[in-house]
This record gives structure tokens, C-alpha cells and sequence, in this order.
């Protein structure tokens, strides 16, 4: 479906029924469509709303907008037209920068957010030369098929699952990708952690070479000192590709009582 916010249509995959809606944001270069095996398992027990972020997937780009405010009120805005009262959001590296923000906001109805592969809410510090080759990695087929290889995959991926990585990171709009390494990336939301109240999970790959293990714990966890934090073995960056029986175990053991 379809649903206009903060001046945006952004696309909205809706499966599942359940009292607890689990509300699925993407990392940059992927869509909706990362999350669709994780989802596909959890859908038996609960609503699965998935978001195509402004600028990927079937969702409109627009020239502005790509701040982690910005990306955290298009979330709030699908929440609050769909009427969600009970939910909790899983985010995956950008968007699981994205979903810190927003448990920042206290938005009615949230219950805990689940960090999968997080970005940290500290800006992303790179020379001028890194991120242009941040900027390049999404330019074409052989630039992207070098991310995965080189940074994002830890472990074996199916062709399907390559293949939807790299056709998602191809027509993520480049307002998108820019907004991400220009904006987003150096936005500093450490101030807005304390203002969160609600559970919080940290899953990460012991081998992700974007965000380390030992980022995770010196960067993420280090504000949430009451989460508890996984580490999924021989796993990289992809997880909800790479990980999704492992995902699926953690984030169902994490909902269920909340």
C-alpha cells in the first residue's frame, strides 16, 4: 500500500496479524524487501509492517528529507495513519539509527525497539576520500557486487537473496544515497538516548566489517547498559539476508511478553 506523509508516499508492505505490530525499517541501499524472510516466519504471530524508507524501494524520492528526524517522522507518520496502538520497531543499520531517534520521541504505543546491525548514534567519522567511496559503492552492478563481497556479506548468500541485494541498492535514488552520506550518517542523536524509556535488544554479526563487535559494544550498547546484546555467529553486516532463522528466534523471544 501506499501512504502519504510529511509530504511523501512512501510503500508500506502489510502481513500478519497479532495484538503487537512489528514495524521493519531497512538499511541504506535496501528496502522493505530485506526484511521479507524475517517477516514471512513472524507474520504467524504478529503484524508486519514493513517501510520502503523515502528514496528506496517503491517509495517516492524526493531532493530533501534525508536527515534521521526527517526518515524517524516519515516512520511516525505510517504509524499514526495506520492507528497503531501496540508496536515495536526493528531497525536495520541506517534504520536502526532511524529507530533510536524515534523511541527518543516516546510516540504512543511503542514498547521496545529491537537494533539489528545498528548504526551508532554517534556521526559516522570519515575522511573526505572514504566517503566518496562510500558514495560510489552503490554506482553500478560491479561497485555494489564489491560492497557485498568486500564489506556487507559475512557468509554465503543465496543467488536470490544476492540478486535482491544488488537490484535494491541499484535504484535506491542517489538524493537517497547522498542523503544518507551527507546527512544522516553525521547526524549526532547521542543526547536524544536518554530521553528513551521503552526495552531495548542489540543483535549483531560477529563478523560485520561495517559496524564491528566491538562498536557495537563501545558505541551502542554503552547507552543501554539494561539490553541484552546478540552476537550471531559467522555472520556480517546483512543479517535480516544473512541471518533470518537466527532474527526470527531473537526478535520473537523479545516481543512475546512485551
Amino acid at each position: 500500500m501506499k501512504i502519504k506523509t510529511n509530504g511523501v508516499e512512501l510503500n508500506v508492505n502489510d502481513t500478519g496479524i497479532g495484538d503487537t505490530t512489528l514495524v521493519f525499517l531497512h538499511h541504506m541501499g535496501g528496502s522493505s524487501k530485506t526484511w521479507s524472510d524475517v517477516t514471512s516466519r513472524l507474520s504467524r504471530d504478529f503484524r508486519c509492517i514493513a517501510i520502503d524508507a523515502r528514496g528506496a524501494g517503491d517509495s517516492e524520492a524526493t531532493e530533501t528529507g534525508y536527515s534521521i528526524r526527517n526518515l524517524g517522522n516519515d516512520v511516525l507518520g505510517v504509524i499514526a495513519t495506520l492507528r497503531l496502538k501496540r508496536y515495536i520497531v526493528i531497525g536495520h543499520s541506517m534504520g536502526g539509527k532511524i529507530a533510536q531517534y524515534l523511541a527518543s520521541t516516546h510516540p504512543a504505543g511503542l514498547v521496545g525497539i529491537v537494533l539489528v546491525a545498528a548504526s551508532p548514534p554517534s556521526p559516522m567519522v570519515l575522511d573526505d576520500a572514504t566517503r566518496e567511496q562510500y558514495r560510489g559503492a552503490y554506482a553500478n552492478r560491479a561497485a555494489v557486487e564489491g560492497a557485498l563481497d568486500n564489506a556487507l556479506v559475512g557468509s554465503l548468500l543465496s543467488t536470490e537473496a544476492r540478486e535482491q541485494l544488488i537490484a535494491d541498492s541499484l535504484r535506491t535514488s542517489t538524493h537517497s544515497k547522498n542523503g544518507w552520506i551527507d546527512i544522516g550518517s553525521r547526524d549526532d542523536i547521542i543526547a536524544d538516548l536518554k530521553a528513551i524509556e521503552v526495552p531495548v535488544t542489540i543483535i549483531a554479526g560477529d563478523k560485520d566489517k561495517v559496524d564491528s563487535p566491538e562498536v557495537v559494544k563501545s558505541e551502542i550498547a554503552i547507552h543501554y547498559p539494561s539490553a541484552a546484546v546478540h552476537f550471531i555467529a559467522d555472520k556480517g553486516h546483512v543479517l535480516p539476508l544473512e541471518a533470518p532463522a537466527e532474527l526470527t528466534a531473537i526478535i520473537g523471544e523479545f516481543a512475546a511478553p512485551l
